[in-house]
């Protein structure tokens, strides 16, 4: 039994692609994109027959993108048993009525071609604004998925906001640090597979519902130190890498129950306090909503040349 045979005993898992190839070849339990993704699966050509369908449906050209996503999403639904993660537009990650706006109008789109909002996950920056909206997005019976996580304020406001998932981030956490102190890290002092643990070990102490799933890694050792969290998402060349490895897998994380008193949620102002006093996080949740919102771009622009 190869390591990812071995490794799905424990944690489920999900791909982190938009490429349907990968997707049939691993078969995952569930998928996730971003807008990184997406510009990927649209440069490879994956997804030409779509664009022209879904922008000749749209009223405006926003439309179009948002029916092109949520098209993208199905064609993956068809494939996974599980959930797929939708992001957002990341330009709205400071805007809590925008996102809730977005946020609907995407479960919408999936509804109307027969897809029911308890395979969807709406993928959120893990922003306080996107946090709040989340909390009202839950309570609507739309389930979220929040995203650029690096810290435990982030983690702790979106349990209190009784998000479905939080993803934080391993890798883009071990690339701040090896930056910052120039030194290398073995698996288990990773500062990213360290700060996962600490997350996966407070919501299991204190019984959150809230799913841990471990995203962004750099190397194998990275996933089979988070052994036994909830979900990984993983790249299919780290799937793959797992796939050709028979060594023996042990499982690194159990979940148990704790104080059954949970801790008061936290305020917006320590929450922003925390982040402030958090280089790293602070550093990493805006480069990441750059990224995703120069991605997003390019996208567009791709989508524009094409049609």
């Amino acid at each position: 039994m190869n390591k990812l045979e071995q490794l799905k005993e424990y944690t489920v898992i999900v791909a982190d692609t938009g490429e349907l190839e990968a997707i049939k070849k691993f078969k995952p339990q569930d998928a996730t994109t971003n807008p990184s993704l997406v510009l990927k699966a649209v440069e490879g050509g994956h997804y030409d027959a779509l664009i022209d369908e879904c922008m000749a449906k749209g009223n405006s050209f926003e439309d179009g993108i948002d029916r092109l996503i949520t098209r993208i999403g199905q064609e993956i639904l068809k494939e996974v048993p599980g959930y797929v993660s939708t992001e957002v537009d990341a330009r709205l990650s400071f805007d809590t009525e925008a996102t809730l706006t977005k946020a609907r109008r995407l479960i919408q789109l999936y509804e109307a071609d027969g897809w029911g909002r308890d395979r969807i996950l709406i993928k959120i920056a893990s922003t306080w604004e996107g946090i709040q909206a989340a909390r009202v997005l839950q309570q609507e019976g739309i389930r979220c998925n929040m995203t650029l996580l690096f810290a435990m304020e982030q983690a702790q406001a979106c349990a209190d906001a009784n998000a479905t998932l939080i993803s934080p981030f391993v890798g883009r956490i071990l690339d701040w640090y090896k930056k910052d102190t120039g030194q290398d890290y073995s698996a288990e002092t990773d500062p990213g597979v360290v700060s996962v643990k600490e997350i996966y070990n407070h919501y299991k102490g204190f019984g959150y519902e809230t799913i841990v799933m471990g995203a962004s890694f750099r190397n194998t050792g990275e996933i089979e130190a988070l052994a036994g969290c909830d979900r990984l998402t993983i790249s299919p060349a780290l799937l793959e890498e797992l796939s050709q490895d028979n060594g023996a897998l042990e499982r690194a994380l159990q979940p148990e129950r704790g104080s059954s008193e949970r801790p008061t949620p936290i305020s917006e102002s320590a929450f922003r306090l925390g982040m402030n006093n958090n280089p790293m996080a602070t550093e990493k949740l805006a480069e990441g909503i750059r990224k995703f919102i120069e991605d997003q771009i390019k996208m567009e622009i791709l989508v524009k040349s094409h049609i």
